[in-house]
């Protein structure tokens, strides 16, 4: 198979969403340190979310 076919090949393939290549990532380059770093970026953003809401008192009282 020529270059030309493997490029002509791979741009037809679908790209893999965030989530997917984010989890290659982790399992090729073996940077696991990274997840926890990542939950917890994502638990603020969603106290954050929630804190604009009507749900903020119930949130506030977890504190």
């Amino acid at each position: 198979m020529t270059s030309h076919n493997l490029f002509e090949s791979a741009s037809k393939q679908q790209t893999p969403g965030f989530l997917a290549e984010f989890w290659l990532f982790l399992m090729t380059n073996k940077k696991w340190w990274l997840l926890p770093i990542l939950i917890v970026i994502l638990l603020l953003g969603l106290l954050v979310f929630l804190s604009s809401t009507p749900l903020a008192p119930f949130v506030y009282t977890l504190f």
